[in-house]
C-alpha cells in the first residue's frame, strides 16, 4: 500500500495532468553512465532516457559486470513557457565482475510503434582502486572536483622582469560553486606588485589534468622581483561553498544535492629570479629592464634672457617603468634650472607596465649667449635579446638673444645640476607661478544675515515641536501603570538577590543569602519585625494579602530549597534555576502587595 503525505497529495492532480499531456514531436532515446572508466570495486550507474513514453523496453545482458539494482523507473515533466518537457528513465546499478574493456549493448523501446535503439558504450574496469566511488563522501566528491590554480607566467626571469600571475578556480561538472570567500591573501615579498581587479567572474571551458573542467579567474597580479635566486610566491586559500549531488532523489526524480564547505589552496609557487649579466653592462645603467625609446625636447630654442623654457627627458615602452631613475641632463652654469616636475602615465597588463615617465626641468638663462645642452644617454636591458642597449639624445643649443653678458658665456659647460646654486628672484627676473596663492576674500563680517543671525532667529522654532514631543513622552511613560509596576518590582528584586548573585557557585553561601534576601524582602514589604519567620506564618500572612497561591507556593518553594541545600547536594544549574525563580517570585509579590 502507498503512503502519500499530504503535500504530494495536493499534488496528485496537477502530476496526472503533467503525465497525460500529449509529449511533443521528435523522439530520442540514449543511454548515459555515470562514469566510462572505474575500479573493479566500484559502482557502475546506467541510464537508459527517453522523451517520450514507450512500451517493451528489453535491456542488454551487460556482460562483464553483475546487476545489483534495476531496472527502476524514474518520471519526470514539466510546463516551461508553454512548452511540456517529459523524461522517463530506467536506471541499473551494476558491478564489474572482472578487469578489462566491456561495451553497455543497446537497449530497445517501442514508442508510438516505432522501435528505437540506444547507442552502445564502452566502460573499461581497472585495478581496485583505494577508495570506491560509492564509498566516497560529500566532502571527497568536492575534493575531487574543486581546483585553485596559480599560473604563473614565467619560471625563471631575470632580475626587474614582469611576471604575472593567475589565480583560477577548476570546478567539475558534477558540482555547483554557490559562494567563496578569501580565507588567506598572499604578501608578495621581495616582489613589486600591481593588482588588476576582476570586476566580473566569466566562466569558461577548460582543461585540468586531461579532464574537462569549468572555470573562473578570481585573481590577477603583475609583479618585478627584487630579489636574485629562488623566490616563493605565497599561496591564495579560499573557503568555498558547494552544492554535491548525491544518490537519492526527489519525489519528481530530481537529484538531491548537499551543500558543504571547503577550504582550497592555490599552492606555494617558486621561481627561480637571474641576476643581470655583468658582461657588457654601461656604466650608467640605472635598473631599467624592458624595451624602450629615450627622448631629451625642449619647448623652444630661442628665447631672451629672463625668460624660461622647458625641457623634458622623457623614456616611454614596456617595462619597469616605475622602478627606475631617468638620467639628468648636465647644463652650462649660466642656464638657471629648477626641480623637475615628474610625470608619468603608465598602464598595467598581464605583461607588465606600458607607458611612459619623464622629467620637466625649468630653465632660465641669465646672461645673453649660446648654450648647448649636451646628448645624454639611456641604457636598459632586453630580455627578449638578453643584451644590454644604450639610447642617446642629440644635442641641442640654446640661443639666449637678448641679456647682460656674462662671464661664461663662452663656456660650453658647466657645473652639473647636483652642484647649482638656487636661484633668487629680484627685480623682473623670472619666477614661478603660484599654484596655490592661498587668497581669500576682503570683506567685513555682518552679524545681521549671516548664518548665525538666521540660526538664532529659527532655533526657538525649531525648539517647539521638540518639546512637546518630549512631553508627550513623558505622560506616556507617566500613563503606563502596569509598565511602572513591572519596572519596579524588578529593580526591588534585584536589589535584595544582589548578595545571592555574588555567591553562585559557592552552594552554602548562595542559599543562605537567598534565604536572607527572601525574609528581608518580606519584613520591608509588610512592614513587620519578627525573629521568628516559619514557613506556616509565611503562608498565613501571604493568604491575608491575598496572595495567589502560586506565587505563594513558589516563595514557600524557595525556603524550602534553602534548608535542604545545607544537607543535599546542589548543582551549579540547580542554583541559577532558584536565582532566576526568586526574581520572578519577588516581581509577582511586589505587585500584588
Amino acid at each position: 500500500m502507498w503512503l502519500i503525505s499530504k503535500k504530494y497529495f495536493l499534488l496528485l492532480p496537477l502530476l496526472l495532468m503533467v503525465f497525460t499531456v500529449r509529449a511533443q514531436d521528435g523522439v530520442s532515446f540514449e543511454v548515459k553512465v555515470s562514469k566510462s572508466k572505474l575500479g573493479i570495486n566500484e559502482r557502475l550507474r546506467v541510464d537508459f532516457v527517453m522523451n517520450k513514453d514507450g512500451d517493451d523496453f528489453d535491456p542488454p545482458d551487460f556482460n562483464g559486470f553483475r546487476v545489483l539494482m534495476g531496472p527502476s523507473q524514474s518520471i519526470s515533466s514539466s510546463w516551461i513557457n508553454g512548452v511540456r518537457s517529459f523524461s522517463k528513465t530506467y536506471s541499473y546499478t551494476l558491478a564489474p565482475t572482472s578487469r578489462g574493456v566491456f561495451t553497455i549493448k543497446q537497449a530497445t523501446i517501442v514508442i508510438d510503434g516505432k522501435t528505437y535503439k540506444s547507442l552502445s558504450k564502452k566502460i573499461e574496469v581497472t585495478a581496485a582502486v583505494d577508495k570506491p566511488s560509492d564509498q566516497m563522501t560529500v566532502d571527497d566528491v568536492a575534493d575531487e572536483s574543486l581546483h585553485l590554480v596559480a599560473e604563473v607566467s614565467k619560471a625563471n626571469p631575470y632580475l626587474n622582469e614582469a611576471v604575472s600571475v593567475v589565480y583560477k578556480l577548476y570546478v567539475s561538472q558534477f558540482i555547483t560553486v554557490t559562494n567563496f570567500r578569501a580565507l588567506d591573501n598572499p604578501k608578495y615579498n621581495n616582489f613589486w606588485s600591481q593588482d588588476m581587479p576582476v570586476t566580473k567572474y566569466n566562466i569558461q571551458n577548460g582543461t585540468y589534468q586531461g579532464k574537462a573542467y569549468r572555470y573562473v579567474i578570481l585573481k590577477r597580479v603583475v609583479l618585478y622581483p627584487q630579489k636574485t635566486g629562488k623566490l616563493t610566491i605565497e599561496p591564495l586559500s579560499l573557503d568555498v561553498s558547494v552544492d554535491v549531488p548525491t544518490n537519492k532523489r526527489d519525489f519528481f526524480g530530481g537529484r538531491i544535492f548537499t551543500q558543504t564547505n571547503k577550504t582550497v589552496s592555490a599552492g606555494k609557487r617558486t621561481i627561480n629570479v637571474k641576476a643581470l649579466p655583468s658582461d657588457g653592462k654601461p656604466p650608467n645603467f640605472s635598473g631599467a629592464v624592458g624595451s624602450f625609446d629615450f627622448s631629451v625636447t625642449t619647448s623652444k630654442t630661442d628665447l631672451n634672457a629672463s625668460e624660461s623654457l622647458q625641457a623634458k627627458v622623457e623614456v616611454k615602452g614596456k617595462g619597469n617603468l616605475k622602478l627606475f631613475q631617468l638620467p639628468e641632463p648636465s647644463l652650462p652654469s649660466a642656464l638657471e634650472v629648477y626641480d623637475p616636475e615628474f610625470k608619468e602615465n603608465v598602464r598595467t597588463t598581464l605583461s607588465g607596465m606600458e607607458g611612459k615617465v619623464s622629467n620637466n626641468y625649468t630653465i632660465v638663462p641669465s646672461f645673453r649667449g649660446k648654450y648647448p645642452i649636451p646628448s645624454i644617454s639611456f641604457s636598459y636591458f632586453d630580455p627578449k635579446t638578453e643584451s644590454y642597449k644604450r639610447l642617446s639624445s642629440e644635442e641641442i643649443l640654446i640661443n639666449v638673444m637678448d641679456g647682460p653678458a656674462g662671464e661664461d658665456t663662452a663656456s660650453p659647460l658647466g657645473a652639473p645640476l647636483n652642484n647649482r646654486q638656487a636661484v633668487v628672484s629680484t627685480g623682473s627676473q623670472f619666477s614661478f607661478i603660484k599654484l596655490k596663492p592661498n587668497l581669500s576674500v576682503i570683506g567685513t563680517n555682518y552679524f545681521f544675515g549671516s548664518p548665525r543671525f538666521y540660526m538664532w532667529l529659527f532655533l526657538p522654532l525649531l525648539l517647539i515641536p521638540v518639546t512637546v514631543l518630549f512631553g508627550k513622552k513623558r505622560e506616556a511613560i507617566a500613563s503606563d501603570v502596569a509598565g511602572n509596576k513591572i519596572k519596579k518590582a524588578n529593580k526591588l528584586a534585584r536589589k535584595y538577590l544582589s548578595a545571592a548573585k555574588k555567591t553562585l557557585g559557592d552552594k552554602e553561601a548562595f542559599y543562605i543569602a537567598l534565604e536572607k534576601a527572601l525574609h528581608n524582602y518580606l519584613k520591608a514589604k509588610l512592614k513587620i519585625e519578627t525573629t521568628e519567620f516559619s514557613k506556616d506564618k509565611i503562608s498565613m500572612l501571604l493568604t491575608e494579602k491575598q496572595v495567589d497561591e502560586t506565587t505563594m507556593e513558589g516563595f514557600i518553594g524557595l525556603l524550602e530549597n534553602c534548608e535542604m541545600a545545607r544537607y543535599s547536594p546542589f548543582s551549579e544549574v540547580q542554583m541559577q534555576q532558584d536565582y532566576t525563580k526568586a526574581s520572578d517570585v519577588i516581581s509577582y509579590l511586589d505587585k500584588q502587595l
